[in-house]
């Protein structure tokens, strides 16, 4: 955020003095560069706001406003201002804080907010700087950091700058058509007794896939391997451009300490008949617990409560009897011999798992 906001501020001071921001357009945008710094300041504060009051409902009723006479250089200095308690907000609130945001989940943790911050920055700087003539480019990483945060669904580019320009309808990519519509994407989180099962971001996966924590706080022993290979696998989905984050993985988080005691998701969207197929797996020291159970019938209400969505399977090996008992408390039930036939013989699937499944 502070490398962000310092980027912006350097920029637009070399113009404060002696241009008229009230007489030119931000780019392509319908607000006057003015009104698109001021604009910058207000979702500085408003983010802040929100963590700090743990709003949950809707957006903290207040706004900013400038004092009359305020010059260009004011604004800036506001900009610089609302950037530092953005920051500040987000240094000190817990990790397990979310915060009302409306799309598309209705909330967002710190990161969260973080990202969106950023972004509000580094575009809008471009928009003013783009109507005042000014040239500016942020760092590759702080572009990379927001995509990766907040634009999951969105494939990455050779250049991070130009995919975020791309994606929010301010340029153009080779071979991708152009953007007229778009929104970021924090992630989900589902909510089960004494769980919550929070979406896992391309960054948090790929660090999870390289032998990192994904920035979660885990129990001992975890995470687990399986939950690795699944990161591993929403790594190749974003890369892709197959992504879609709420058709990937979810870490589970136990209430009472914050702590991750496994992972837990989808293969992919559902097919074109509204199957999908899921997975998980618990760390070693929070299995007999009930929790894959637990968060495994909050996930299978949440998909199937979908109109996208038929049909729930899973394939668990014969041998796994842990497994079977946690697949069968959660509703699913063994398919029939020929369903499951038909799985080994047209779809391929290994003949020493068995497959269940549960329909809305």
């Amino acid at each position: 955020m502070a490398e962000a906001v310092a980027g912006c501020v350097a920029l637009l001071r070399t113009a404060a003095d002696g241009r008229d921001w009230d007489g030119v357009k931000a780019g392509r945008l319908e607000w006057s560069c003015r009104r698109t710094a001021e604009h910058i300041s207000s979702d500085l504060i408003a983010y802040a706001g929100q963590l700090a009051g743990r709003a949950t409902e809707a957006y903290v009723p207040f706004e900013i406003v400038m004092e009359g006479g305020t010059d260009n250089a004011g604004v800036v200095d506001v900009i610089e201002t609302t950037g530092a308690l953005l920051a500040a907000a987000v240094r000190t609130t817990p990790r397990e804080v979310r915060a009302f945001h409306p799309y598309p989940f209705r909330s967002a943790n710190r990161e969260g907010f973080a990202a969106m911050g950023i972004a509000e920055v580094l575009l809008h700087t471009h928009d003013i700087a783009e109507g005042l003539g000014l040239a500016y480019e942020p760092p590759a990483a702080l572009c990379e950091w927001v995509l990766t945060r907040i634009f999951p669904h969105v494939r990455p580019g050779p250049d991070h700058w130009r995919t975020l320009l791309w994606a929010t309808g301010r340029g153009e990519l080779p071979g991708r058509a152009p953007v007229t519509e778009w929104r970021w994407n924090n992630n989900l989180v589902i909510e089960s007794e004494r769980l919550t099962l929070q979406g896992v971001t391309p960054a948090a996966a790929a660090e999870l896939r390289a032998g990192g924590t994904g920035g979660f706080e885990w129990i001992e022993g975890g995470p687990f391997e399986g939950t690795r290979d699944a990161a591993g696998m929403v790594v190749k989905a974003y890369e892709g451009g197959a992504h879609r984050p709420e058709w990937g993985m979810f870490v589970l988080v136990r209430r009472e300490d914050g702590r991750a005691v496994g992972g837990m998701g989808f293969h992919g969207v559902p097919d074109e008949e509204g199957r999908a197929e899921v997975g998980y797996d618990l760390a070693e020291n929070a299995r007999g617990q009930g929790y894959a159970t637990e968060a495994l019938r909050a996930l299978s209400a949440w998909a199937l409560a979908r109109d996208d969505v038929r049909l729930l399977f899973a394939a668990i090996d014969r041998d796994n009897t842990p497994s079977q008992g946690v697949i069968s408390r959660a509703g699913f039930t063994r398919v029939t011999e020929d369903v499951e036939q038909h799985a080994y013989d047209v779809h391929g699937m290994d003949r020493s798992l068995q497959l269940y499944a549960r329909e809305s």
